[in-house]
C-alpha cells in the first residue's frame, strides 16, 4: 500500500540530557498521524551522520536544532507533502538525494532521521500493522523478541567520575522470557544501589540511568556487578546472567596510546588486559574495544577474542553500510551495533543489517545517550529478529519505554521466540 503525506511538520523539543532534539509530525489523507522523537548521542564516530546544530551561543549554548526543524518544514515538506510513495525506501531516497552530502550533513542526519522514523511509522499504520511487523516484512526477516542489555554503570563520556570504560551491561541471557529478563535486570539494579550505598559509593545516575559511582579500574566495576548479580539470587554468566561492557575505546585513545587507570597502553597491551577480564568475569560482549581508526588493532582483537566473545563495533562501523562491508572483508569485528540516526534513515539501516546477517555477523540495536520516549528501537529491534536491544539502564523515563514497549509486545505476541538469535 502506498503512503500520500499530506502534512509534515518538526517543532523543537528536549532529550533526556536537557538538550533540543527533533519531534516530526507526519500526517496521511485519512487521518494517520505518526510521530518521531529524534535520539541523540555523546559518545559519536567521526564518520557517523552529522547533527545539524544551529551554533547560536545565545540560544541553547550553541545547541539549538532550529535549522533542522527549519529544513523538514521547508525543504524537505516541500519535496514530498502531496505525493504518493510505494514504500519506505522510495520516501528514504528522497531524503538522500535532497541532502546530496555523504554524511546528512547539509540538511542535517537529526532532520532526515526522523522523517524516516514518522514515515516508517506512517507506513505501518496504513497497513494496520503494529510497527515490529511491518519492519519484519520490509527486511524479509523472522520477528524475534531481543535481549535486553541494561546499561547498569557508567563511565567514560557518560558520567563524571574516574572510570574510562563507558558502559557496564548486564544481559539476562538465560531468562525464560522476555518480562523476566526485564525482572531479572531490575532486581540486580535494586541490589547494585545498595551494595553502592553500603560501601559509601555515590548512586547518582549517569547518562543512561545507570549509576556513577567514584570508581577508578574496570575491575572494580566488573567485581560490583558480579557481587550484586549472585546477591539478587541469579546466576553470573551465559546461563543466567552475563555481562557486556563498551570501553568506547576511541574517547580514551590519545597519541597511539590507550589512556585506562592512569596507565598507557598499546593496542597490544589494552588487548591483553580485556583477555584478562573476559578470563576472570562473565563477559560475553566487548563493544569499541580499541579506537575507531585502529583498524590493525581490531583486526588482533578479533583475532585473539572472537571466538569467545562479540567483539562488537559501533564507532568504527557507524552502521554504515560500505564501512561494514569493508570491516567484513577485512575480518574487522564479529557483530555490528546499530544505531538508525548514525546512517540516517531506515533504508539504510536495514541494508547494513542486512549485509552483517549475510556475513554471519550478529546485530544489536541501541539507543543513544540523548534520548526521548520515543520506543522505535525497540520494534526495530524485534522486527529484525536481531536478538540483542540496549536502552540503558532499567531506570528513567526514556530508557524504560523502550524496554515496557517489548514487554506490550511480548503481552500481545506471546508466540514469538525470545533470545539470541
Amino acid at each position: 500500500m502506498s503512503l500520500r503525506i499530506s502534512r509534515l511538520h518538526a517543532t523543537e523539543i528536549l532529550d533526556s540530557r536537557a538538550r533540543p532534539t527533533l519531534e516530526v509530525s507526519l500526517l496521511t489523507p485519512d487521518g494517520h498521524r505518526a510521530v518521531a522523537g529524534v535520539p541523540s548521542g555523546a559518545s559519536t564516530g567521526t564518520r557517523e551522520a552529522r547533527e545539524l546544530r544551529d551554533g547560536d551561543p545565545e540560544r541553547f549554548g550553541g545547541q539549538g536544532v532550529s535549522q533542522a526543524v527549519e529544513h523538514v518544514n521547508t525543504t524537505i515538506a516541500e519535496a514530498v507533502v502531496g505525493r504518493s510513495f510505494p514504500h519506505s525506501a522510495a520516501l528514504d531516497a528522497i531524503l538522500v538525494e535532497l541532502d546530496g552530502t555523504e554524511n546528512k550533513e547539509r540538511l542535517g542526519a537529526n532532520a532526515v532521521t526522523g522523517v524516516s522514523m514518522a514515515a516508517a511509522r506512517a507506513f505501518a499504520l496504513a497497513e494496520a500493522e503494529p510497527l515490529w511487523q511491518w519492519i519484519a516484512r520490509q527486511a524479509g526477516t523472522e520477528a524475534r523478541l531481543p535481549v535486553p542489555h541494561f546499561n547498569v554503570l557508567n563511565g567514560g563520556a557518560h558520567a563524571a567520575n574516574g572510570v574510562d570504560f563507558q558502559e557496564f551491561m548486564i544481559a539476562p541471557l538465560g531468562a525464560p522470557s522476555l518480562p523476566e529478563a526485564v525482572r531479572e535486570a531490575a532486581e540486580v539494579y535494586g541490589r547494585l544501589k545498595a551494595r553502592l550505598a553500603a560501601a559509601g559509593l555515590d548512586t547518582g545516575l549517569g547518562d543512561e540511568g545507570g549509576f556513577a559511582p567514584a570508581l577508578d579500574r574496570p575491575e572494580q566495576v566488573l567485581e560490583h556487578l558480579v557481587a550484586a548479580i549472585e546477591g539478587a539470587g541469579h546466576t553470573a554468566g551465559s546461563e543466567g546472567i552475563a555481562i557486556a561492557i563498551d570501553p568506547a575505546a576511541s574517547e580514551f585513545y590519545r597519541e597511539g596510546l590507550y589512556h585506562v587507570a592512569g596507565k598507557k597502553l598499546t593496542a597490544e597491551a589494552l588487548i591483553d588486559r580485556y583477555e584478562e577480564l573476559v578470563d576472570r568475569f562473565p563477559i560475553w560482549s566487548i563493544e569499541d574495544g580499541l579506537a575507531e581508526d585502529d583498524w590493525d588493532g581490531w583486526g588482533r582483537l578479533t583475532s585473539r577474542l572472537g571466538e569467545r566473545v562479540q567483539v562488537m563495533g559501533d564507532d568504527i562501523f557507524v552502521t554504515n553500510p560500505g564501512i561494514i562491508s569493508e570491516a567484513i572483508g577485512s575480518g574487522i569485528g564479529n557483530s555490528a551495533l546499530i544505531k538508525v540516526n548514525q546512517i540516517g534513515t531506515l533504508s539504510e539501516t536495514l541494508e547494513a543489517m542486512q549485509l552483517c546477517r549475510n556475513a554471519g555477523y550478529t546485530q544489536m540495536v541501541s539507543h543513544r545517550s540523548g534520548e526521548t520516549p520515543d520506543s522505535f528501537i525497540a520494534d526495530l529491534a524485534v522486527g529484525t529478529g536481531c536478538g540483542q536491544l540496549k536502552s540503558g539502564a532499567p531506570a528513567r523515563g526514556e530508557r524504560v519505554a523502550k524496554y515496557n514497549r517489548l514487554i506490550d509486545i511480548s503481552e500481545d505476541r506471546p508466540d514469538l521466540a525470545y533470545g539470541l538469535a
